[in-house]
């Protein structure tokens, strides 16, 4: 089989947004900015107001006459400044990341909701630092957190492997979690334990998911996500379809090994959320790196 590689970048690492990392400490240059600056209100489950095909960014000096500690610093586009905050009483006609790659979603748009949401999502968490409960306050324009005695904290990300099984040949193994819908299938994935690398979770997750063994461990690419906050790498491997499937961290329903045909018809009738009934095999949409990464396999001879 040729070398197996992504063919595109995934929708979340497309990022196009400047994110301006050499100003997050110079308090003069954000408080400069901020009187053009736009800001993006987002609620606690992840929403912001969009309309007419458009993200809704406010005038920043709504919110405050200077940079406000509450809010986190995005990057710059066309030498205006990018904020985001959480807003518990967002109202009006909200939507989320989810909703938004559902359909059609340009690279800003899904490069603002990722940070956006990653980094509130972090804040909401980080209020009290982790070794002595010492209350924390945000700090380098929302992408720190500091104690008073100056323990600095950064944004977690929680590293996760998601792995494409197939036979090295025309077979890919697809399982079902159980709170999916019945036709759903994706790949396995998995958080990256303490002391462990990448590769060797690899091996740990797919023996614990589905019981098998996995070999030729490739590398494909990676991409945020913001489900709170983790970091997706992207894996291929190959095992032996002739060993039996088991299921022993009750976290998989159901797997099968699917022919390039039948993965090469599922991806032409378009995701599991614009399909109903009927279908024996939905794929995942454009939002997951899953996606991408079965396109890329079933794009291959």
């Amino acid at each position: 089989m040729p070398a197996f590689q992504l063919d595109g970048v995934p929708l979340l690492s497309r990022s196009v947004i400047d994110r301006a990392e050499e100003i997050r400490g110079d308090a003069q240059a954000l408080k400069e900015g901020w009187d053009q600056a736009r800001l993006l209100r987002v609620n606690r489950r992840g929403q912001v107001r969009f309309d007419s095909g458009a993200l809704v960014m406010e005038a920043a000096v709504k919110l405050s006459a200077e940079p406000s500690p509450a809010a986190v610093f995005l990057g710059v586009e066309n030498g205006i400044h990018l904020w985001a905050v959480r807003d518990p009483e967002l109202e009006g006609a909200l939507t989320d990341l989810r909703a938004l790659a559902g359909g059609s979603i340009d690279d800003r748009t899904a490069a603002l909701l990722s940070t956006a949401n990653a980094l509130l999502n972090w804040h909401d968490k980080a209020t009290f630092n982790g070794a002595d409960g010492a209350l924390t306050a945000s700090s380098k324009a929302g992408w720190s957190r500091i104690t008073e005695s100056g323990y600095e904290e950064f944004p977690r990300i929680d590293p996760a492997v998601i792995c494409l099984i197939h036979d090295g040949g025309e077979r890919v193994l697809l399982a079902r979690q159980h709170s999916w819908p019945k036709s759903l299938f994706s790949l396995l994935a998995g958080f990256v334990e303490a002391g462990e690398s990448l590769e060797r979770c690899v091996e740990r997750e797919m023996r614990e998911e589905v019981g098998l063994d996995v070999r030729e461990i490739s590398y494909l690419g990676s991409q945020p996500w913001p489900f709170p906050r983790s970091l997706m790498v992207g894996f291929a491997a190959v095992a032996d379809p002739d060993q039996p499937l088991a299921f022993s961290d009750g976290e998989i329903a159901e797997a099968h090994w699917f022919t390039r045909a039948e993965v090469r018809e599922a991806l032409a009738v378009g995701d599991w959320s614009t399909q109903g009934d009927g279908q024996r095999l939905l794929l995942p949409g454009s939002i997951s790196i899953a996606r991408t990464i079965v396109e890329s396999w079933a794009a291959i001879g």
